[in-house]
């Protein structure tokens, strides 16, 4: 599908602080998609700005992640999804070491190898079904920002210029990202490995296994399964260090594959080669003002885990709720410091567990692949042991700070807890956008609160009341509370009954 909207406003006649948009999107991947979507679905006025004017049908990024699929479950995306991909449910990178997600408490434990085009096709679907506004060709050359909005200068194909104003702005625009530039912010950080090939290719002969990785003192190879007879492959070749803009072919990725297990599997027919550098970077704040950063704007890793979407995905799932809640004055403008309070440590706990994945498969000594066994324990020992590897690179294990003296469960995922009457899962009352109150005999206490909050029986076994947040985390939670508590806690993330939208 090809989207264009145009904008009708954002001319020198717009009066300054009247926005045209409650909030600019600017970045139509995975992560502005699902953000745009949310903040539709919300009833917030956004657009989304894409400098692309088509669609992608490339696969840079190609695996989804357990708790990626319980976010996107609980948009009601998820299974249709499932239908596409190919689930992996362990890894065995090299050696003793064995990242295996099928001993997850999810309904998800497994990796999903589904190519991005694909994953931004469905997220595309929704955002315009929600009445998100998609400009595309729009590329953003610069934003300026007061106390009450923020300014977007964008050109256009036909060599027009508009600018835009917002109460907000999120960049989602990659690891080039203008919003970044424009803000002045530092990127710190520096180069892991270059000259990284990509091949999506046809083979004669299917890997050994689902996830096929070799390595050895010539380089690494690494295979991925799309589910429809293509393959992605991932090669590096120690010897040959060429810029990313150097040619490249098949019998490139032939050789190195060749070199590395033996056998190039009768690869032919790719339908797409590039090259790529990878950098560790991340920005120091994920919050400027009325501007925000998320996914690679923000933060930028090896592929090693292939945690990158996903990350960006579940920054999107943080900040679209806050975003909405302020914007309809359910909340105060400080929650939205949560999200870089939140987001920040998940982003550099994902740069140093891919850094150890990565020196693990591309460190070339004769010593230390003699002692691969020693080198998976210094893995193991960075993130801990195999079960809260397969925790971190998932997202199932992602927690985020509670406040001192909170029920332990606050601020932790909540799982998709049964619940005794339809629906029937607690990722399917999520689908509303708002927060799920569960908990016996709630329903008259959240009543003021109708238009925030989703109440749920549970099912039997559950004795905490919760508050769950609309990204799936526990905002709040009491054993047995009075109605007062449970009133109290409401009112502190769902704003006062007297405010409007109550």
């Amino acid at each position: 599908m090809n989207t264009t909207t145009d904008m009708p406003r954002g001319d020198s006649s717009t009066p300054r602080g009247a926005p045209d948009a409650d909030v600019l999107v600017v970045g139509a991947g995975p992560t502005g998609l699902l953000l745009a979507g949310d903040l539709a679905e919300s009833g917030i006025d956004v657009a989304l700005l894409e400098r692309r004017d088509h669609e992608s049908n490339l696969s840079r990024a190609f695996t989804l992640h357990a708790r990626t699929l319980e976010q996107l479950d609980a948009r009601g995306m998820a299974d249709e999804l499932l239908r596409i991909g190919t689930p992996t449910r362990a890894l065995h990178p090299f050696g003793r070491l064995s990242i295996d997600f099928s001993r997850l408490r999810t309904r998800f434990p497994f990796i999903l190898t589904i190519p991005q085009w694909q994953v931004e096709g469905a997220l595309l679907r929704r955002t315009e079904e929600a009445g998100a506004t998609i400009v595309r060709g729009a590329r953003v050359t610069g934003l300026r920002q007061d106390p009450d909005g923020v300014d977007v200068d964008v050109s256009h194909p036909d060599g027009t210029m508009t600018t835009l104003r917002a109460r907000y702005v999120v960049g989602t625009d990659g690891v080039g990202s203008t919003v970044r530039r424009s803000l002045g912010m530092p990127f710190p950080g520096r180069p892991v490995i270059r000259s990284v090939m990509l091949a999506d290719v046809l083979l004669d002969r299917a890997p050994d296994d689902i996830f096929n990785f070799s390595s050895n003192e010539e380089g690494f190879t690494f295979f991925a399964p799309f589910g429809d007879g293509w393959y992605r492959i991932i090669a590096w070749d120690r010897r040959e260090q060429a810029p990313d803009d150097a040619p490249i072919t098949l019998a490139d990725v032939r050789d190195i594959t060749e070199r590395t297990i033996g056998d190039d599997l009768g690869m032919h027919d790719p339908r797409w080669l590039s090259r790529f550098h990878s950098d560790e970077r991340q920005v120091p704040h994920y919050r400027q003002g009325r501007v925000f950063l998320a996914g690679d704007a923000a933060h930028v890793h090896s592929p090693a885990g292939g945690m990158g979407m996903n990350t960006g995905i579940q920054d999107a799932a943080n900040l679209g709720w806050k975003l909405a809640a302020v914007l309809h004055g359910w909340a105060d403008d400080a929650l939205l410091d949560s999200y870089h309070a939140e987001r920040h440590p998940v982003g550099r706990m994902v740069l140093r567990v891919s850094h150890a994945l990565l020196t693990a498969v591309t460190t070339g000594s004769l010593l230390v692949r003699a002692s691969r066994a020693v080198l998976a324990t210094v893995v193991h020992q960075l993130i801990v042991v195999e079960a809260r590897a397969a925790r971190g690179i998932s997202g199932i294990g992602i927690t985020y700070r509670a406040p001192r003296g909170s029920h332990p469960l606050v601020g932790r995922r909540v799982p998709d807890l049964r619940l005794a009457e339809k629906p029937a899962r607690l990722y399917e009352a999520l689908r509303e956008g708002k927060f799920v109150l569960v908990g016996r005999d709630v329903a008259a206490v959240a009543a003021p609160w109708a238009g925030r909050v989703v109440t749920a029986f549970p099912a039997a076994g559950l004795r905490p009341t919760l508050l769950v947040r609309p990204d799936g985390y526990a905002a709040w939670a009491a054993e047995d509370p009075d109605p007062d508590e449970v009133r109290e806690a409401l009112a502190q993330w769902l704003g006062p009954v007297d405010r409007e939208g109550a």
